[in-house]
């Protein structure tokens, strides 16, 4: 099973997004349920570190960093490296206190993933937090960097995701997930689930108007605008051709139309503050219709990226700025 977000580089995946923002809620409702039953809901020491293959990537590593940032271990048996890194990250993911989960990957048994993350060699270590993958460092490093890297990651973790992690005991019997109450069916979880397929078909009409659907009913639904304005995007970009398109945006920086179909291409190819300056630019040297074209435009882009992206926020202070 492909990582989902690293079939689009720089796109918000609505998978995660959606995790993302249920994330929270899971945890809490989980800790509730062990509560009212009298337990935990805690996992033992040993099942913070996790051997992966790719029949079980799905559920063991996609599926549960929707509860706790999952870090991949790409090892061998006979790299020598990989002998040094992976005793310290065991060892650090059972002194985090299941802040994150260890995945283990052994290349040699698991080539596909190892191409779909693009390891070109081991040790590789990569994080996926709320079905995005992340990439770490590569090379056994040291352990003060493994730590302020570890730190980082629990903090995006938790402050952006809202993932607590794993509650563990010492007591806990090892191989005993915890069960986790499910999330109630919302009223709009099925034409979002079918605008999430439709995304991953191609059909990008029918995601629109999914998620047009859903806003009909629904006007602030926060899952559903972030998926129209990424499927309008992709419509806009999906019959571009990207060198005329840039080299007409070279040719014209003051011209609107061409900035706003540039800053698409960059926020498809994740560039996203080229982006935002490219737009914020032209805003401050146009005038009147196009000022406000690209004003809009940069909007719309905030929406495919995400109000709490401090990038989002930065290039909100700088819009105000050139406007006023």
């Amino acid at each position: 099973m492909q990582p989902r977000n690293m079939s689009m580089s720089g796109v918000v995946d609505l998978a995660a997004v959606k995790a993302a923002q249920e994330a929270k809620a899971k945890a809490e409702q989980a800790r509730a349920e062990a509560a009212r039953h009298g337990g935990t809901g805690a996992v033992s020491p040993a099942d913070l570190v996790i051997d992966v293959d790719e029949a079980g990537f799905e559920s063991e590593v996609l599926q549960r960093s929707t509860e706790v940032p999952v870090v991949i271990d790409f090892w061998a048996e006979w790299c020598e490296p990989c002998k040094q890194l992976s005793p310290v990250l065991e060892r650090l993911a059972v002194e985090y206190g299941g802040r994150f989960l260890l995945a283990k990957i052994d290349v040699d048994a698991n080539q596909m993933l190892m191409q779909q993350f693009g390891v070109q060699g081991i040790p590789a270590v990569f994080a996926v937090v709320a079905g995005q993958a992340l990439p770490l460092f590569q090379g056994a490093a040291g352990e003060a960097q493994i730590r302020q890297t570890l730190d980082q990651l629990v903090q995006v973790a938790e402050e952006r995701f809202g993932l607590t992690g794993l509650a563990v005991d010492p007591e806990a019997e090892p191989g005993a997930r915890p069960d986790v109450a499910e999330r109630p069916a919302g009223p709009h979880d099925a034409a979002l689930e079918a605008a999430v397929r439709a995304l991953d078909a191609g059909d990008l009409a029918g995601a629109v108007q999914a998620y047009k659907n859903v806003l009909g009913e629904d006007p602030g639904n926060t899952e559903a605008k972030l998926g129209l304005a990424q499927a309008e995007l992709l419509q806009r970009v999906q019959d571009a051709d990207p060198q005329k398109v840039r080299q007409e945006a070279a040719d014209k920086p003051g011209d609107a139309r061409a900035q706003i179909a540039a800053a698409d291409l960059d926020l498809v190819g994740g560039h996203v503050e080229d982006a935002f300056g490219r737009l914020i630019d032209t805003v401050r040297v146009t005038a009147g219709d196009d000022r406000d074209a690209v004003r809009v435009r940069l909007l719309e882009l905030f929406e495919v990226v995400g109000a709490d992206d401090p990038r989002v926020a930065a290039a909100r202070r700088a819009l105000a700025r050139a406007l006023f």
